[in-house]
């Protein structure tokens, strides 16, 4: 049953030429009853940090660690986008990165974006004079993902001057309205005090409330989604509950849409804990395909690994080339000869054993040009497209 707290107070605002109440949440920690870690939540918790745990020590499994993290990242791009309603898919992203043209899918643009928007932020939060966890930092997020593509121009790394709302055709009959322009300065400055303050309550249960809290608030025109849901990735990360980007819950929020909106909602009603179960739900689910995910993909790259070595017209640079290609998946011959600092003869010459064992194919029909797929790694991966092995339906 819901809790009987108070999570904030309507108010009602004008806007468009009409009425409607904006929701304005009270500052975190939740209070009145205070939100306790007991019974079954705090089981659901301890699975949920145990599932990280496994992640933590799964990906430091897989060598080179940082191929896993390249994959992941890229995927939830993708997913984290797909929820805004673009249509690229991972296959799509791989295949503009090993082709070096220029840019002109929008869909793309969003996610290559999200890809910037991250990087920005770690870098930022990994420098000695960087931006810390901030709304500044928030801001520059937000620049970067709504760069160029739709949404730019609602003042993009802008806090909102104008009311927005969601759901509905005007704020009337609106789902949520969220808190008016003029507020949000202030309940900006208390999420940003509550994320350097200390608190009785775990690090992973803090991202719930911060989650919401900021999907409540709504801060831009657009975008508000994408920056809330890699702020998630971001604070695992520098709150040291995982040293990477490993996890990302764009996945089961695509699969719990209507469940996800729901536990929103219910929080504005009283209920903290429902939301906090659901979001620790999906932290260990997510975890846990992770950590299957990269078993198989260390797991593919050994048998492969093994059917190099044990073929007849093996190489050192063959074996150097299969090494490379989980950071590169989708590649050409130039991207070959790079990788291994080699003449193209050479980096041909690899390619060709790769594909003859059947671990690269090329994927383009041409005589130039040719761009090679390791279909296996991308399957294993998620990577919709990717050639599917014989006699699988």
């Amino acid at each position: 049953m819901p809790s009987p707290r108070e999570t904030g107070r309507y108010e009602v605002i004008t806007t468009a030429g009409e009425s409607a109440r904006a929701f304005l949440p009270h500052a975190l920690p939740p209070a009145n009853p205070p939100l306790l870690l007991e019974g079954e939540l705090a089981s659901t918790h301890a699975s949920a940090l145990a599932a990280l745990t496994h992640l933590e020590l799964a990906s430091s499994m897989v060598p080179p660690g940082d191929w896993f993290v390249h994959g992941f990242v890229r995927k939830e791009a993708v997913l984290s986008s797909q929820i805004e309603g673009t249509q690229s898919t991972l296959l799509d992203l791989l295949a503009f990165e090993a082709s070096g043209e220029a840019l002109a899918n929008p869909d793309l643009e969003e996610v290559c974006n999200y890809l910037d928007a991250l990087a920005f932020a770690r870098e930022e939060l990994r420098r000695d004079y960087g931006l810390p966890l901030s709304t500044r930092l928030l801001n520059g997020v937000h620049r970067r993902l709504m760069n160029g593509v739709r949404g730019a121009d609602k003042q993009p790394g802008e806090l909102r001057r104008s009311q927005n709302w969601i759901g509905g055709t005007r704020p009337g009959n609106a789902i949520y309205v969220p808190p008016p322009p003029t507020a949000l300065p202030g309940m900006l400055s208390d999420l940003e005090r509550y994320l350097h303050a200390p608190d009785t309550l775990p690090p992973l249960v803090r991202i719930a409330l911060v989650h919401v809290q900021f999907e409540s608030l709504h801060p831009y025109l657009d975008g508000n989604g994408r920056t809330g849901r890699l702020l998630i990735a971001l604070l695992l990360e520098a709150w040291g509950l995982l040293s990477q980007p490993l996890l990302f819950l764009s996945v089961y929020l695509l699969r719990h849409r209507s469940e996800y909106y729901k536990r929103l909602g219910a929080v504005r009603d009283g209920d903290w804990e429902g939301w906090v179960s659901f979001f620790l739900e999906g932290v260990a689910t997510t975890a846990d395909e992770a950590v299957s995910t990269a078993r198989a993909l260390f797991a593919q790259v050994s048998q492969d690994r093994t059917s190099v070595l044990a073929a007849k017209t093996t190489s050192v640079m063959g074996l150097r080339l299969l090494e490379q290609l989980p950071r590169r998946p989708i590649l050409t011959a130039q991207h070959a000869m790079q990788a291994l600092d080699t003449t193209m003869p050479t980096a041909l010459k690899s390619i060709d054993l790769l594909e003859s064992l059947g671990i690269l194919r090329e994927s383009t029909g041409r005589q130039r040009d040719r761009e090679y797929r390791y279909d296996a790694y991308l399957r294993v991966l998620g990577a919709q497209g990717a050639a599917p092995l014989e006699g699988v339906l």
